[in-house]
């Protein structure tokens, strides 16, 4: 008798378009993403003596410290906004961009082991980091709401209408990091030194940001610079939401969108194609 053909619920194959970013696919491993953000944030807290109140610290201390280094010392200007305030709605941000994109840009060398015996979308991977990132943000930003309300009851800050676009700042940080993450991440597999250039970059790139300083302070030209710069758009645009202060126009939230989502796509694009060949070169 003949035997039944076997009927396979999954085909792996190594060939496929470079174009076919199998995102049906990483949406139906969407428990895996789960498993994968929650192994991240408890694994935050093992072995520490404070636990979640770490999340807090950080930014406190680093506000405390641009609060004297910048505010008192170098005087930079905070266009009216209390000081406190200001800062600490730019380390919000900043923690969260600079986390995920060095955690995503250590995605293949970071889990060579795991890739090299079980299958998945490798894009999960990367997707689980920035999400776990975020949920470390939301800690954060209580602080920061927290201090917000505080000034809003003293009639320091003036809030309006673009608060509301908050989420989506939140959206675009997340996809700028994660497209960043993942070309680096594909670059590392070859020159393991860039990850080290990676972290001096990003702590120069932090000054080319207005996180410490509103674009309103700088020269003209390089103002006009600053605008081709992601983050610009979206740092002024929250700080002109929540604080009333800061040098926005919508177009520059329009122009940090279209970059954002071009090296979005090009992350991806590079991020499927080393997939194949990784493991010949990590």
């Amino acid at each position: 008798m003949n035997e039944p053909q076997q009927k396979w619920t999954e085909t792996i194959e190594a060939d496929h378009s470079l174009f076919d970013l199998k995102l049906k696919e990483v949406w139906r491993y969407k428990d895996l993403i789960y498993m994968f953000v929650k192994r991240d944030f408890i694994s935050s807290f093992k072995q520490t003596i404070l636990g979640p109140i770490w999340f807090f610290i950080n930014p406190i201390l680093t506000t405390i410290v641009y609060l004297v280094v910048f505010g008192a010392i170098a005087k930079l200007p905070t266009d009216g906004a209390p000081p406190i305030l200001f800062y600490l709605a730019g380390v919000t941000l900043w923690n969260y961009f600079s986390g995920s994109l060095l955690a995503t840009s250590s995605t293949f060398v970071g889990n060579s082991t795991i890739f090299g015996k079980v299958y998945f979308p490798r894009l999960v991977t990367p997707i689980s980091i920035v999400i776990s990132n975020l949920m470390r943000f939301s800690v954060q930003f209580l602080l920061f709401i927290l201090a917000w309300a505080y000034y809003l009851t003293q009639g320091k800050v003036h809030p309006n209408i673009w608060i509301i676009a908050t989420p989506f700042l939140v959206i675009l940080m997340a996809f700028f990091a994660l497209g960043m993450g993942m070309i680096f991440s594909a670059l590392t597999t070859k020159y393991k030194d860039l990850s080290m250039l990676l972290g001096f970059g990003i702590s120069l790139y932090m000054y080319a940001t207005p996180v410490i300083y509103p674009v309103s302070s700088l020269p003209a030209g390089f103002k006009k610079l600053a605008y081709y710069n992601p983050l610009t758009g979206i740092f002024e645009c929250f700080k002109y939401a929540w604080l009333g202060v800061g040098d926005f126009s919508p177009l520059m939230l329009g122009i940090s969108t279209v970059i954002i989502l071009i090296l979005l796509l090009i992350g991806i694009l590079i991020f499927n194609k080393v997939e194949k060949t990784f493991m010949d070169t990590v």
